[in-house]
């Protein structure tokens, strides 16, 4: 094997690991806004929820962009669908109380799905990193030794710079490696952190909709802006 070709691999190696860390912490950050922001929401929805007089009331929060908020969505939606569908099928041969809850696991699902996005590639970068370091080392020191080979000496000072420079690509994959591994550990906790406080707020959501019957007034449709007087009166001389 002659040296070009060593050479590349070695370099195609290390600009992967360059790559690898890129998306590792694109994603670290990405996560941890969209973790942020997720929990900001869910405060501030959950005071709101808890500040309503009624269940009723509660049903009238808006929950955008929020995932209890989304959550809490869900269970209303199911219950006025409930209320207004009149069908005897399969989809709605279920009682309100089993109804509920099927919608609300869909959600908490789905939720936890958006959640997890992202996590299988830190997991895959934290585990191949370490073997791509590896790869770009062995045909760093083969180049090594080639050239070795060719040299009139073979001294300690010849044989340690090369050797040297071939384990930096071990180092780098490690480099790299660490960081995903603990990023995907820690978002890991997180969702389950996210998932297990969904779980209480349907528990708490399906409770509070027993004792309101299952039952939620049907949306109100905002209402039309409010034309002005001078835009009314003309319209009446038009």
């Amino acid at each position: 094997m002659n040296g070009i070709p060593t050479t590349f691999i070695v370099q195609g190696a290390l600009w992967l690991l360059v790559v690898f860390s890129v998306v590792t912490w694109t994603l670290i950050v990405v996560k941890a806004i969209q973790s942020l922001r997720a929990s900001a929401r869910n405060r501030r929805y959950t005071r709101a929820f808890w500040a309503a007089n009624s269940f009723h009331e509660a049903a009238a929060l808006d929950g955008a962009n929020s995932p209890v908020g989304e959550l809490a969505a869900t269970g209303f939606d199911a219950l006025r669908r409930a209320d207004e569908s009149s069908a005897h099928d399969l989809e709605h041969s279920w009682s309100r109380h089993d109804l509920l809850e099927r919608h609300l696991r869909q959600q908490i699902h789905n939720a936890r799905r958006r959640e997890e996005a992202g996590l299988a590639v830190l997991a895959s970068i934290g585990s191949t990193a370490p073997f791509v370091g590896l790869f770009g080392t062995v045909f760093g020191i083969i180049h090594a030794l080639t050239a070795i080979t060719h040299s009139a000496s073979a001294s300690i000072d010849v044989v340690a710079g090369p050797i040297g420079e071939a384990l930096v690509a071990t180092g780098i994959g490690i480099a790299v490696a660490v960081p995903a591994v603990l990023a995907y550990n820690f978002f890991v906790r997180r969702v389950k952190a996210a998932s297990a406080d969904l779980d209480a707020f349907a528990t708490d959501f399906v409770t509070l909709a027993q004792k309101a019957g299952f039952r939620v007034p049907a949306a109100v449709p905002a209402p039309a802006p409010a034309h002005r007087s001078g835009e009314t009166r003309q319209e009446a001389f038009a």
